[in-house]
């Protein structure tokens, strides 16, 4: 099907690596691509609940939300339960463990189906870094290649997605079911409507999978 498959057929090292251990370098050698896409996507702009708004408004009062990772993941929290409000099929498990046959650890947000425990399909990555995109995008990119190679061995060969951000910033990822990997330019949650429109976008093609798999 593509360099997702001979990937997961084969191991350079001998042993499985963490997610960490890569930088970008390494990251596109282990995906086998040197080059990303340009990957625009025309959305409609979401306006936010007034739940969400009033949410937004306390974190920032209550919460510092600019100096460590951990708090960053306090505001993605929020914006990404306010974009999956109108899903009925997906769940986020924060911190879960993930691995293929060549890759390990675990991963800040994982997006499946909704149910009461975590299985293939795996459907999109969400990576929080603080500052650091250079390394959120290698943790990303090695991360969405392991979901690959977990719904591959069910035969599962759908798009996957990933999502690197610090909270302020965001960027988006598709790591293709032929193997390429595109990127959309950064947006700022400065359009805060924007963003949300995106990331619901998003959680609507993972939702579409999951109904292509069930289809087949």
């Amino acid at each position: 099907m593509g360099e997702p498959r001979e990937k997961s057929n084969k191991s350079s090292q001998g042993k499985s690596k963490n997610f960490a251990s890569f930088d970008l370098t390494q990251a596109f050698k282990q995906l086998g691509v040197k080059h990303m896409l340009n990957w625009e996507l025309e959305v409609q702009s979401i306006k936010p609940s007034e739940f969400f708004q009033q949410r937004l408004t306390r974190l920032r009062r209550f919460f510092d939300l600019r100096s460590y990772e951990e708090s960053k993941k306090l505001l993605i929290d929020a914006i990404c339960e306010e974009a999956l409000e109108d899903t009925h099929r997906l769940k986020i498990w924060k911190g879960a463990a993930l691995k293929s046959d060549e890759l390990n650890g675990n991963v800040d947000y994982l997006i499946a189906e909704n149910k009461e425990y975590l299985e293939a399909p795996l459907l999109c990555i969400v990576e929080a870094k603080k500052d650091d995109f250079e390394q959120g995008l290698a943790q990303c990119l090695v991360e969405m290649q392991a979901c690959w190679w977990n719904n591959q061995q069910l035969d599962h060969v759908i798009d996957i997605f990933g999502i690197v951000t610090n909270g302020e910033t965001w960027r988006f990822y598709m790591l293709a079911s032929k193997g390429d990997v595109y990127e959309t330019p950064p947006y700022s949650i400065g359009d805060l409507e924007r963003v949300l429109g995106l990331l619901r976008h998003i959680f609507h093609l993972c939702e579409q999978n999951l109904i292509q798999i069930y289809a087949a």
